[in-house]
């Protein structure tokens, strides 16, 4: 059971989890986001005391199918539209088929704590209201269709992208739990941190910041206090890239710890 929908981009910051990352569209010039919902979402759906009568007391299983598609289409449903929405298609899928229920008048859909509304996932249906208390999990899959980069051709580990090694292209941005980086100036001029192969959608994972310096390479070290800052030399213990935490031998043998700036200067606060 498939259902399609148009998802907002939009002022849906309600129903986003952790921390949502922003970027430029390349050419409508609004703002695209990478989505997950949460169970804010899924709860807002629920009538006003959080459950869904089911259609059939006598054979409850036979109903849970549609009634968590009704449930899902309508939280998906609430979010407004905006120039730039995430095409979203739902999939219920079904109980194991020997499995036998008893009577229940109302059932309550929910998350199950730690999942999440976002790819492949599932929804908990328990009897609020019959004479036996059940409890069943349902498997869904929630796709979200939007803009993203793909990888025209292979990209060796370590290679530098640029421009010409995606295009754009519409990708299920819940096909991977790496956020989908649908602004380039993201990943333009970053590495590859494994074998991207072509067709890839080019997500967070997939990339880092180029080395600036390799393990044993001498750096600069600027260690700055209260109304102060000393700069000395010393000895990379791990490679680094901007923004990086790395380890660095002084030369009187101490080990410090600080963070790698644009400059590749290793910055250590006292």
């Amino acid at each position: 059971m498939t259902a399609h929908f148009l998802f907002s981009a939009a002022n849906t910051d309600a129903a986003l989890c952790g921390a949502t990352r922003q970027s430029h569209a390349v050419r409508a010039g609004a703002l695209v986001r990478t989505f997950c919902l949460v169970g804010v979402l899924a709860v807002a759906a629920l009538g006003p005391h959080g459950v869904v009568h089911a259609q059939s007391a006598a054979d409850p299983a036979a109903d849970l199918g549609p009634l968590t598609q009704r449930w899902l289409d309508d939280a998906l449903a609430r979010n407004p539209s905006s120039a730039l929405p995430l095409r979203m298609e739902v999939s219920v899928g079904s109980l194991d088929s020997r499995l036998r229920l008893a009577p229940c008048a109302r059932v309550e859909p929910y998350l199950p704590v730690g999942a999440r509304l976002w790819g492949r996932t599932r929804l908990g249906l328990r009897c609020v209201e019959g004479a036996t208390a059940w409890n069943v999990f349902l498997p869904v899959t929630i796709k979200a269709f939007g803009p993203a980069w793909v990888l025209t051709n292979n990209v060796a580990p370590g290679a530098v992208l640029t421009a010409n090694d995606a295009t754009e292209a519409e990708v299920d941005w819940a096909a991977d739990s790496s956020p989908v980086m649908a602004n380039p100036d993201l990943w333009v001029g970053q590495t590859a941190a494994r074998q991207l192969v072509a067709g890839q959608a080019v997500r967070q994972a997939m990339v880092r910041a180029p080395l600036l310096f390799k393990a044993g390479a001498q750096v600069k070290v600027v260690a700055q206090g209260p109304g102060y800052a000393v700069s000395s030399a010393g000895q990379a213990l791990t490679a680094g890239s901007v923004g990086q935490t790395v380890r660095v031998r002084m030369e009187n043998g101490r080990i410090v710890s600080g963070t790698v700036n644009d400059s590749g200067t290793v910055d250590v606060t006292l």
